[in-house]
This record gives C-alpha cells, sequence and structure tokens, in this order.
C-alpha cells in the first residue's frame, strides 16, 4: 500500500494541480510542496521500518493486471536493500526540486504538474518488479522531462529536450527487445523470478546479445562514453530543478538497471563483461575529467563532471564483488546529493547574475558570501573530500575493484586527481580573485526555501560522510545475495 501510495500520490496531485482555477494557480506550488513532504516523509518512515534481517523484498504488492496470450502481465512493486536508499534519495530530491522552483512564474500549474509525473515515473521505475511495468515507467518520464526542458528552459532548450528524448528512445528500443527476449525465455515478465538461479537457462536464447541490448538502454541514461553527448546539453538547457533530478536521480536508473537486470539476471555473461564494464568506465571517468576542464559554462562543466563520476559506478559494477557492487551504489547515492547540491547553488547564482559563464564571474565571497560558501562546500563534496559522503563512494569502489582491475582503479583515480584540478580551478575563478564591481549591487539573501535547501542537502552530504552505515547495513545484504549469484 506504500509504495502504491508513493507511486500515484504524485500523479494524482498533478492532475488536482491542472484543475486548478487560473486564479489559483500560484496555490500549485504549496499543492507540490505538500505532496513532495508528504513523499519524503513516507519513504523516510519506510526506510526506518526496513526489517534489515530479512532477504528478499519488502512492502511487495503483488495483483494480477492483464493478461495476453501466453503472459500474465501482474501490478507488482516491492524494494529491497538496493532500492530503498534510492527511493528516499528520488523523494528528497523531489522535494529539493519544488523548492528550488518556487519563483516560477510562467505556466506554473503545468510546470508543477510535470515535475510531479516526472517523480512519480521515476518512483515506479525503483519499485516495479514486473518487467514491463518498470519499461512503462521508464518511458514515462520522458513526457515531463521533454516538457520541462523544451518550455522552462533557457537557450537551445527545443533542441536539447529532442536531443534527450531520442538518445532516450534509442536505448529503449535495445532494451525492450532484451525484455522480450527475457520474458519469451523464463515465461514470465516476473522480476523476481527471472531473477532466479535457472530460470533462464535455454542454451537456444543468446544471452550475450540480450546483455548487450539491455546493456545499451542502461549505458544511455548512465550515461558513459560515447552515449553521453546529449547530457551536457540537456544540463545546459534545463531549468535548475530539472538539472536536480536530472543529475540526482535520472541517471541513477542507469546504474540501477545495470545491477538489477543485467548483473542479477545474468550473471555468468555479466563476468564475460567484466572488463569491458571496468575499461569503459575508467575510459569516461579520465573522458568526462578532461573535457570539464575545457568547459566555460558551470552547468555544462558539472554536467561533465557527471559523466566522470558516473563512471566509477560502472567500475565498482564491473569489480562483481561485495565491496565494489556496495561501492558503485554507495557512488549513486553521494553523487546524487553533491550534483544536486552543486545544480541549486549554480542556480542561485544565475537568478541573481544572469549568467553562468565563468569568465564573467569573479570575487563573489565578498559580494555573496552564503553562496560562495554553498559553491565552496559542494565543490570539495564533489572532489571527494574525507568526510563527506563522495569520498565513502569513490574510496570503496576503488577498494572492491583494485584487486582485479588495478590499471582501471589507477586510471580513474588519475581521473579523481584531475577533477580536483577542474574544480579548484572553477572555485578560484568564480568565489575568489579579483572582484566584479558589476555584481556590487546583488545579494545572495532573498527567500527561506533557499536556505531549507541548501542547509538540508550540506546535512544530507555530512551525514553519509561520516556515518556510512546508515546506508552501507541496508545495502551489503541486498548485494551479498547478487554476489552470491555471481559466484555460484
Amino acid at each position: 500500500m506504500e509504495l502504491s501510495l508513493l507511486v500515484f500520490l504524485p500523479a494524482a496531485a498533478a492532475g488536482v494541480i491542472l484543475l486548478l482555477p487560473r486564479s489559483m494557480e500560484q496555490h500549485s506550488r504549496w499543492v507540490a510542496l505538500g505532496v513532495s513532504v508528504a513523499m519524503l516523509a513516507l519513504s523516510i518512515q519506510m526506510f526506518f521500518a526496513f526489517d534489515l534481517n530479512k532477504d528478499g523484498y519488502q512492502y511487495v504488492v503483488d495483483k494480477k493486471w492483464v493478461e495476453i496470450g501466453q503472459f500474465e502481465l501482474r501490478y507488482i512493486l516491492g524494494v529491497d536493500g538496493l532500492s530503498m536508499p534510492l527511493l528516499l534519495l528520488t523523494t528528497c530530491l523531489t522535494v529539493v526540486s519544488v523548492l528550488v522552483s518556487f519563483s516560477i512564474t510562467l505556466r506554473p500549474r503545468a510546470y508543477f504538474a510535470s515535475l510531479l509525473i516526472l517523480a512519480s515515473s521515476v518512483v515506479g521505475v525503483f519499485v516495479a518488479l514486473d518487467f514491463m511495468l518498470f519499461f512503462l515507467f521508464w518511458e514515462l518520464e520522458l513526457f515531463p522531462m521533454y516538457l520541462l526542458i523544451s518550455v522552462w528552459g533557457s537557450g537551445r532548450k527545443e533542441y536539447s529536450a529532442m536531443k534527450f528524448v531520442l538518445y532516450t528512445i534509442a536505448g529503449s528500443a535495445f532494451m525492450l527487445i532484451g525484455i522480450l527476449v527475457l520474458a519469451f525465455a523464463g515465461d514470465t515478465f516476473d522480476i523476481r523470478l527471472l531473477s532466479a538461479e535457472g530460470r533462464i537457462a535455454d542454451p537456444l536464447i543468446p544471452l550475450g546479445w540480450v546483455f548487450f541490448f539491455l546493456f545499451v538502454g542502461f549505458a544511455v541514461k548512465l550515461p558513459i562514453v560515447p552515449l553521453h553527448t546529449w547530457l551536457p546539453d540537456a544540463h545546459g538547457d534545463a531549468p535548475t530543478a530539472v538539472s536536480v533530478m536530472l543529475a540526482g536521480v535520472l541517471l541513477k536508473m542507469g546504474g540501477y538497471g545495470l545491477i538489477r537486470m543485467c548483473v542479477t539476471m545474468m550473471p555468468d555473461v555479466a563476468q564475460d563483461w567484466d572488463v569491458w564494464f571496468a575499461a569503459i568506465g575508467a575510459i569516461s571517468v579520465l573522458y568526462g575529467a578532461f573535457l570539464t576542464l575545457r568547459q566555460t559554462d558551470l552547468k555544462r562543466l558539472i554536467a561533465y563532471s557527471s559523466v566522470s563520476h558516473m563512471g566509477l559506478v560502472l567500475l565498482g559494477i564491473g569489480a562483481l564483488g561485495n565491496t565494489g557492487l556496495v561501492g558503485a551504489t554507495y557512488q549513486m547515492l553521494a553523487h546524487g546529493l553533491v550534483t544536486g547540491l552543486m545544480f541549486v547553488m549554480v542556480g542561485l547564482l544565475y537568478e541573481r547574475t544572469h549568467t553562468r559563464e565563468i569568465a564573467r564571474l569573479g570575487g563573489l565571497a565578498r559580494q555573496m558570501p552564503l553562496i560562495a560558501s554553498g559553491m565552496v562546500f559542494a565543490g570539495f563534496a564533489s572532489l571527494g573530500l574525507p568526510a563527506l559522503a563522495g569520498f565513502i563512494g569513490e574510496i570503496t569502489v576503488f577498494l572492491g575493484t583494485f584487486q582485479k582491475y588495478e590499471w582501471a582503479v589507477l586510471m580513474s583515480i588519475f581521473g579523481v586527481v584531475l577533477s580536483a584540478g577542474y574544480i579548484l580551478w572553477m572555485l578560484q575563478r568564480v568565489v575568489f580573485g579579483p572582484v566584479k564591481h558589476e555584481w556590487d549591487g546583488v545579494t545572495d539573501q532573498r527567500h527561506w526555501w533557499e536556505h531549507t535547501v541548501v542547509i538540508g542537502l550540506v546535512a544530507l552530504v555530512v551525514l553519509l560522510g561520516v556515518y556510512p552505515d546508515l546506508m552501507t547495513e541496508m545495502i551489503e545484504p541486498a548485494i551479498d545475495s547478487i554476489v552470491l549469484r555471481i559466484e555460484a
């Protein structure tokens, strides 16, 4: 019941918002905030009520949906130690996205309705246990994302929105082929049954190709080199809240799908692919870092840094061991919070200066000390400063992968060194350095919701940095069951 509420409450609230009369459309932000806070509260309650000593999925909802020939599609929802933290991350960043959108004046009803439908679809991806239901939620996020970028974005917003949609649809086409082959091989769309040992052991089924098709679909979303080119355009032209959701949650759908579907369902094939995962992950870390060094726009800089950080996720998955997979999952959580904070700070800066060009900014520590402090904290968290969440994810990935692929870890460590370079270079140019007097009249103290968002995200980044067991105690049992399948 709780999971159904989390999936459909935001969608229902979106319908209510669209029905509001024009004279009350400014109230749509409060409806969206109330619903997003309720989602967060429910997910927190589920998180702390989660039984760490119980194997398998919890909060399961299993009902007959529709019969198509030999198949019975079922409405199955559930969470385990892998999906529960990502669900909590989604509801948290939904609240953040609503709050940073409080100043939206252009068609607020449609905007907040689209944001809630996006939240509904992403929650559905993380809790769906029927493969076709998973695919439907996966595709549902395309509609609100296209509207949010093309209508409320800036720059070449229509081009960026269409590029995002085309890349995702192309990846989804590959994914659908893989889903259908697996369903026919296992005679079910039930993810739990398809993950059972021996369920898809038909020698006539080309599992290597199935793995490849699914991998492409998830790799586009992650994204990895060379399937990443849609991301900088989407981030560069999207509004702040959409960038927060895109970097914080949507990219994690790719990593989640790789672990849940590819590695868990086809562990034997995953072992044939592990060296490719490590190589592509290391290349993504390095390539993303080198491209980031060349950026002059703050949002594109953060976008390319996300390509680099998501390469670490793929590197950890390639280890196919407990520590590496736990590190990959933790890296997804940490990146979601840290990059979400980075985009919030850039969004606040853009609202005041109306520019994201690094060359036009400088000396903001004197003129906007609060925003400057937030940017410095987010930058240090992004480069993996100890005692912050990013450090835990990176070091766990490296520890889990080093014994198996030393060369990939060494390449990635060099990428992390480059990340320190581009982050410190950006902070020196934007926050410190000579004061640009054209910003003398700009202030960084405006609205309560801005302070709420920044303080909340900072607190979470510190919490996950000093108390990683809060998440790892939940993640490890789920990863253990996956590793047992790999080693069987």
